[in-house]
């Protein structure tokens, strides 16, 4: 049975991907910042079979706490790891700072969102590479966003958000590279699309279920030659 480890659970798309994962049968590792605020995360493991998901608290943003996390999976092959959580505006920050406006930058909204957008995932891979190592699947992906294509950039602004998911698709880049090469590991990054989520609010165009049944198809295909590049949730190539 494979496993699948995917952090930012608690909600939305990291939420829908443990309820998909678990329907198909998976092993699921569900890890957020505060799962004993999310009943929704605690219906779907107490309705599984028992150990089938299992839910962990993690920060994304505690080095610590991925390095222990990693630690207790030790011996656990892991087959899949979404990289999952991520931010649009910093905790608390002001509607400026959701925006990224030019001329309201704020040093607080840039470091926390590369942070949590770009610093998290690369710790993610480091932490976990030998454990996607010993897995049959050998797959990482991060969800980024087509507002880190520089190329489809048209309308500016979200200075922070853009720039820092931009950096983690340089992130996915190069551990296609390094990965590939050295555990024949295949990696991405992933646009969801405008799912209507807490992050995408309620006029965005689709569903979190067909957003996810598009990744999922997306991560079902990849191989060395997918491996490095940007896709869609519908299978379309993004330019970076």
């Amino acid at each position: 049975m494979p496993t699948v480890l995917v952090s930012g659970a608690s909600r939305g798309l990291g939420l829908e991907f443990a309820r998909q994962y678990a329907a198909e049968g998976w092993q699921v590792i569900a890890c957020a910042r505060s799962p004993r605020d999310s009943a929704a995360l605690d219906a779907l493991r107490a309705a599984a079979p028992a150990g089938q998901v299992q839910v962990h608290a993690l920060d994304v943003t505690d080095v610590g706490a991925i390095e222990a996390l990693a630690r207790s999976l030790q011996e656990r092959p892991i087959d899949l790891l979404i990289n999952n959580a991520g931010a649009m505006a910093r905790r608390g920050g002001s509607s400026a700072s959701r925006s990224g406006a030019f001329g309201a930058s704020d040093w607080r909204d840039w470091e926390e969102l590369f942070r949590v957008n770009a610093f998290a995932p690369m710790k993610m891979a480091e932490a976990f590479v030998p454990h996607l190592a010993r897995g049959s699947g050998k797959r990482l992906v991060a969800l980024s966003t087509i507002m880190a294509s520089m190329a489809r950039n048209t309308l500016g602004g979200f200075y922070p958000y853009r720039a820092s998911k931009a950096a983690l698709n340089a992130v996915v880049v190069s551990l296609a590279v390094d990965l590939g090469r050295r555990h024949g590991i295949v990696v991405a990054a992933l646009h969801p699309g405008w799912v209507r989520t807490d992050m995408g609010g309620a006029r965005a165009d689709i569903e979190p279920a067909v957003s996810v049944s598009g990744m999922r198809r997306v991560i079902g295909a990849l191989d060395r030659e997918r491996s490095g590049r940007f896709w869609s949730y519908d299978g379309t190539e993004l330019p970076w």
